[in-house]
């Protein structure tokens, strides 16, 4: 899973939260270990690659609930999740 997160939020504060949503799923194998970590620096927010390990069989279910959980929890812990946007500047010219 790919989660971005604002530049202004603490990288800390979300892997913490993540690593509670993956901690609490019983379905997610302790090995291999899960990976959270921070996989780009992008134009609009700061990417976290979300790697848990599943059996195949919970893989949609796990994925469909990681995500949905992950925005609730983020949110509730103040990380905002931010989408592309751009600043447009208007200048009149007078001739």
């Amino acid at each position: 899973l790919v989660i971005g997160i604002s530049y202004d939020d603490n990288i800390g504060t979300a892997k913490q939260i993540i690593e509670g949503i993956i901690g609490a799923d019983e379905r997610i194998l302790a090995d291999p270990a899960p990976v959270i970590a921070v996989s780009e620096l992008a134009d609009s927010s700061v990417n976290l690659v979300v790697r848990p390990w599943v059996s195949t069989a919970d893989y949609w279910a796990v994925r469909f609930h990681l995500l949905e959980t992950i925005k609730v929890k983020l949110e509730e812990g103040g990380i905002s999740i931010p989408f592309p946007q751009r600043d447009v500047h208007i200048y009149n010219e007078n001739t």
